[in-house]
């Protein structure tokens, strides 16, 4: 699915109301793939773009949650790494999850986004208010959604996508202001400040 002006616009509007981010992980928050250790142990490799735009969307005033059918240690250390409140795992019916998550929360589903990549996840994808996916979902998924990412799971599409919510609700330059604070350019010989135009070093 390409998404179209048209769809860009009807996606924005609906990234805009947004209160709750949900987060599919294998596939979303991941690139898909499980390596096993030589104990068996699973090993899951997270994006620390992604990291981050979940902690700008909080500290943005949305909330954020997990809902994942597979069940790993490594996902809820993550999830306390970067401050997620709201994590189900082993979940195989997503819709009832979702249920519970907005019992728990006093949400509406027009009230939530959810990022997911197989048909697990169309229980939910099909409720809330802004729906999206990676270019390595599914079809059936892709082409339901109001937004795909461009960055495929795993490799900076939750970023994106977090990006995408942040400036729907006019909140991106509020987000990165932090981080493009410039030092004042310093003084002439005559005392005057610089104006050649060059960033401070």
């Amino acid at each position: 699915m390409h998404t179209d002006q048209h769809q860009l616009e009807l996606a924005t509007q609906r990234a805009a109301r947004v209160k709750l981010m949900i987060f599919d992980v294998d596939g979303v928050l991941t690139d898909g793939g499980l390596h096993f250790g030589a104990d068996g142990e699973v090993i899951k490799r997270f994006n620390v773009l992604d990291g981050h735009g979940i902690k700008l969307l909080q500290q943005a005033g949305v909330a954020t949650a997990i809902i994942s059918a597979r069940q790993s240690p490594i996902v809820l250390r993550r999830a306390s790494d970067l401050g997620i409140a709201h994590v189900q795992q082993g979940v195989h019916d997503k819709g009832t999850a979702f249920s519970q998550l907005l019992l728990q929360t006093g949400l509406h589903a027009a009230d939530c986004g959810f990022v997911g990549d197989d048909v697990i996840d169309l229980p939910i994808l099909l409720q809330v208010g802004f729906a999206a996916s990676v270019p390595n979902g599914h079809p059936e998924v892709t082409s339901r959604v109001h937004y795909v990412s461009r960055a495929a799971g795993g490799h900076g599409a939750a970023r994106e996508i977090c990006d995408f919510v942040l400036r729907a609700q006019g909140k991106y330059a509020a987000a990165m202001a932090p981080y493009l604070m410039l030092t004042p350019a310093p003084a002439s010989a005559s005392g005057a400040a610089s104006d050649s135009g060059e960033f401070p070093r």
